[in-house]
């Protein structure tokens, strides 16, 4: 997976035939667990990024991942490769967040992609995220953005904020998720758990933590 600087704007690829997106339906991780399309979500906890694989994997087309540099190079194709196909990932080294949060914009506005991950290192605040939504609204091709933020999270404006962190067992791959802020649905939380190769095998509904 090759880490390129971030691109200007000259450089962003063209619009795509709209067939990434498969219209505004929300995308389903797991039965509750849906991520609308079109807006920006933000994922927290320790295994955020684990989250963010697991949602690359469903969608299709090509997913651009904006991160530090050290951070893009930690990426470990071996690791991912039961969660998203290593291969599918454009790697982009942007720093500091501004430069992070104005690739991202410009990839959502472009639609050229179906999914642009950002990684942070503090939350963005309210103006930055609105530049963000209207971007991922105005692209036409619904596509869905995410922010990775530290520990607890907290950007103003996020359609969603997801919270994962692992819960493994003896023998087994378990993460619990929990929903802690949404436009359109109530706090929640569910336990996800994986077989061999990391697919995602089984969610059930918990109570939330605290």
């Amino acid at each position: 997976m090759p880490t390129h600087p971030a691109p200007s704007p000259e450089t962003l690829p063209a619009k795509p035939a709209p067939l990434l997106a498969r219209g505004r339906a929300p995308l389903q991780l797991a039965p509750g667990v849906e991520f609308a399309r079109g807006r920006v979500h933000e994922l927290c906890g320790p295994a955020r990024r684990t989250l963010a694989l697991l949602l690359a994997g469903r969608t299709e087309g090509a997913v651009l991942w904006i991160a530090p540099e050290a951070a893009a190079r930690a990426l470990n194709p071996w690791g991912m490769a039961g969660l998203c196909a290593p291969e599918r990932l454009i790697l982009a080294a942007a720093r500091p967040d501004r430069e992070a949060l104005w690739c991202l914009e410009e990839a959502l506005h472009s639609g050229a992609v179906a999914m642009a991950v950002a990684e942070l290192a503090t939350p963005p605040g309210l103006t930055p995220m609105r530049r963000l939504q209207l971007a991922a609204e105005a692209s036409g091709r619904a596509p869905i953005g995410l922010i990775l933020t530290p520990e607890a999270g907290g950007a103003p404006g996020a359609e969603s904020r997801w919270h994962l962190a692992a819960a493994h067992a003896e023998g087994q791959n378990r993460w619990h998720l929990e929903r802690r802020r949404a436009r359109m649905a109530p706090p929640a939380a569910w336990l996800l758990e994986s077989g061999p190769g990391a697919a995602l095998l089984a969610t059930r509904q918990v109570a939330p933590q605290g």
